[in-house]
């Protein structure tokens, strides 16, 4: 036991788990499909109830059944107390978790620690946004890489912690709809590695899991928030996350330049039969989505470390210096929270005056400005989450946000005021429109009216 607790640590892989946390701190900013879930969060704890549509929009919605509501409670504790420092503090969490878990993952598995960092830092410039950007999605990125953790300790040793994979989804199903990769990792593991051997636990492990997705506010009407995620019009459409990997985006072509050979010597190390099918499934929805490169790359990352040898870690720095390295991401941490929180969208003057000239109508903007204006109380037409509302509507404001000819139904609709970012398609085609004339701008938006 003396041994082990005398076994140097991978210092390098450690150092860049903290530099990638004071990254996120320093650099980080909210983007959309993140203030929606504090503005619901909000609207929930005013009313002590789940609500049943969209409490700040006004198109025509569906039966909208809401399951992560623990997650939009968390994003509202946070904002209402410390503004958007709060979702970034959040962010910061989960990237600092997620990080933590690849780290270990690496370290249980023996990886070369010059290896693991390498590995380590590929997976946070392989997908800069997931990294870099506050989404609903931090949950998932903080809680995935900690069930591979767990199904990895049990394919080296089975025992009953297996069960702790329940209550995780459990949680994870509360905050954010990415439980469904983690459900999708566990019954790969279940099914292809244990239950050749424990066929009873697994099938006990698979069921009990399977039960843990619906243990929601909704419960059984679980499955069709679920449902209405998958087959939403900006799944069907790919558009925004959901966008396949295209070589004319330059954060595509560079994800590919990493996951590629990540997964390659993934693939090389010959993993267990269940790490082989997930590989491989996670790199065919990295292509139909791109999204979902953050899996990949978080996956693979320890048997990729693995294909370049492993070994005891020896030391690298002594502690005094390595005391003195981690100094540096500290002060980048103390920094990120002192600096003055980026603004993406319109600034609160112009969203004071878009409110203004609505006089009560809902107002039509793209995602980043809505989601501003409903954390303010105020009304939009449509919004994120865009499956909770009619098939068309969703359709129409996708139209419109792409500049197609199609969307200008949205500007005949009860919306006399838009709100757009600029240089948007959406904002050129306001400029050219004859109904529309603008109002005011700032540096990053520009506020239209109908014209009387």
């Amino acid at each position: 036991m003396d041994r082990a607790l005398r076994r140097p640590i991978p210092t390098q892989t450690w150092l860049v788990a903290a530099f990638g946390a004071a990254l996120c701190a320093l650099a980080a900013h909210v983007g959309a499909d993140a203030r929606w879930f504090a503005a619901v969060g909000a609207a929930i704890a005013h009313t002590g109830a789940i609500p049943r549509s969209i409490p700040y929009a006004s198109a025509p919605g569906l039966a909208w059944h809401d399951a992560p509501a623990l997650g939009q409670l968390a994003f509202h504790a946070l904002e209402s107390r410390l503004g958007d420092r709060g979702l970034i503090l959040a962010q910061v969490l989960a990237v600092a978790t997620a990080l933590s878990a690849v780290a270990f993952d690496l370290e249980r598995a023996k990886a070369r620690d010059g290896a693991g960092a390498a590995v380590l830092a590929a997976c946070i410039v392989a997908v800069p946004a997931s990294f870099l950007v506050a989404r609903a999605e931090l949950y998932s990125l903080a809680l995935f890489p900690v069930l591979v953790v767990l199904l990895r300790a049990e394919t080296r040793r089975r025992t009953n912690g297996i069960w702790l994979a329940v209550p995780l989804l459990a949680l994870w199903a509360n905050l954010h709809g990415g439980v469904l990769i983690g459900f999708a990792l566990l019954a790969a593991y279940l099914v292809i590695e244990r239950a050749r051997r424990e066929p009873l636990v697994s099938l006990g492990v698979l069921g009990a899991s399977a039960a843990a997705l619906l243990a929601t506010p909704v419960l059984l009407h679980t499955v069709d928030y679920y449902a209405g995620v998958l087959q939403g019009a900006a799944s069907a459409e790919h558009y925004g996350l959901w966008a396949p990997l295209s070589f004319h985006d330059p954060l595509d072509v560079l994800l590919v330049a990493l996951a590629l050979p990540l997964l390659v010597a993934a693939l090389r190390r010959r993993p267990a039969a269940w790490e082989i099918a997930v590989l491989i499934a996670f790199g065919a929805l990295t292509v139909d989505a791109h999204r979902n490169g953050l899996w990949l790359v978080l996956f693979a990352a320890t048997p990729a470390a693995r294909a370049f040898g492993a070994g005891v870690p020896r030391p690298w720095l002594s502690r005094r210096v390595a005391l003195v390295c981690l100094s540096v991401p500290v002060a980048m941490l103390v920094l990120g929270f002192v600096r003055p929180v980026p603004v993406d969208g319109a600034g609160e003057p112009l969203l004071r005056e878009a409110a203004a000239a609505a006089h009560g109508a809902p107002i039509l903007a793209e995602p980043v400005a809505a989601e501003q204006l409903a954390l303010r109380g105020d009304r939009i037409w449509i919004g994120n989450p865009l499956d909770a509302f009619a098939p068309r509507e969703q359709r129409l404001y996708l139209d419109w946000l792409q500049g197609r000819p199609a969307g200008d139904a949205l500007l005949r609709g009860p919306a006399g005021v838009a709100l757009v970012e600029r240089g948007s398609v959406a904002q050129r085609r306001l400029a050219a429109s004859r109904s529309f004339h603008e109002l005011a701008r700032d540096a990053h938006a520009v506020l239209y009216a109908r014209r009387s």
